[in-house]
């Protein structure tokens, strides 16, 4: 399974409504309004690499309002339990 994040900007009026339809695309975990320099953040969980072309360029992007999309695909998740092992085992 892989995690990524889509980063989106839109047209200024329509934010709410592309979130919403993001939010109702498959594969798709989370969608955030944001501050800064992206209007919505979309977390995807996607179960083979190829199903990105599906969600994002096919998916996402072709959403009307959406003008323009940045894929940042994670490789590894660290969680607070996580961290918390690492010191117990005396890792730094």
């Amino acid at each position: 399974m892989f995690t990524t994040f889509v980063l989106i900007t839109t047209e200024p009026a329509r934010i709410s409504e592309v979130a919403q339809a993001i939010a109702d695309l498959p594969n798709v975990a989370e969608v955030y309004s944001v501050t800064g320099d992206y209007d919505i953040i979309a977390v995807l969980r996607i179960s083979e690499y190829d199903h990105l072309d599906e969600a994002i360029p096919e998916g996402i992007a072709r959403i009307t309002g959406v003008t323009s999309t940045t894929t940042i695909l994670a490789f590894r998740r660290f969680a607070k339990k996580d961290l918390e092992a690492s010191w117990d085992i005396g890792l730094s």
